[in-house]
């Protein structure tokens, strides 16, 4: 099956969003998803030649110095095709002008973040886990 990147989600319908957030307790609905991928700043998404996305990676940025990396997700039966690590790569290129990108993550995921280049860093957040739909 071939896979779609495209820097838009002009043309993505919330039915197109199956699936994500696994493992969140409290998922954005696939219309908040949608909704998400049109605030951000930036966003690629991997999209399969039947028009399902199988990933994306979000971007919000000031574009002039800094952007953060709220999301990046690849479905669970499309993970290990290296699929993440090219929205990664596609996302960064598309940031490269900037001086700094940002992204929080959990500990398990910091050595695929390393491998493409990140470092560990300090940081501080706050999470309202009550808002965590987006509703």
């Amino acid at each position: 099956m071939q896979i779609i990147y495209q820097d838009t989600a002009d043309g993505i319908e919330s039915n197109n969003l199956k699936g994500f957030f696994v493992g969140w307790p409290n998922p954005p609905s696939s219309e908040t998803h949608l909704r998400i991928l049109k605030g951000s700043d930036y966003v690629v998404l991997a999209v399969s030649s039947e028009g399902k996305v199988i990933g994306f990676i979000s971007a919000i940025s000031d574009g002039v110095s800094c952007a953060y990396i709220p999301h990046l997700e690849v479905l669970p039966e499309w993970q290990g095709k290296g699929i993440g690590s090219n929205l990664v790569r596609r996302m960064v290129r598309k940031l490269k002008d900037l001086y700094m990108i940002d992204l929080i993550c959990d500990q398990e995921v910091q050595r695929f973040y390393g491998r493409l280049g990140f470092e560990k860093a300090r940081g501080m957040i706050v999470r309202n886990f009550d808002q965590q739909a987006c509703d």
